[in-house]
């Protein structure tokens, strides 16, 4: 029983600070081409990735997409 509970705290803790982190990264106003950000928007289900894309797009849409909010064969359109 100690060890079930041990494992959900990691577990949850680790999908709290992921989550932040990805959090921070779509509502960020510095750039859209952070490394770790990218990746966790990338590996998300469709529905949270393309709220992400949005909110990058809203606020860098005079820029390229970052890989997970490209649409298309050309790379140069969001989502």
């Amino acid at each position: 029983m100690r060890i079930l509970r041990l494992v959900i705290i990691v577990v949850l803790a680790i999908a709290m600070v992921g989550g932040f982190r990805w959090y921070r990264y779509v509502t960020n106003t510095e750039s859209p081409y952070d490394e770790v950000g990218i990746e966790l928007n990338s590996r998300l289900p469709q529905p949270m990735r393309k709220w992400g894309c949005d909110r990058l797009h809203a606020t860098f849409g005079d820029m390229l997409p970052p890989y997970g909010c490209q649409s298309g064969t050309d790379g140069r359109s969001w989502l």
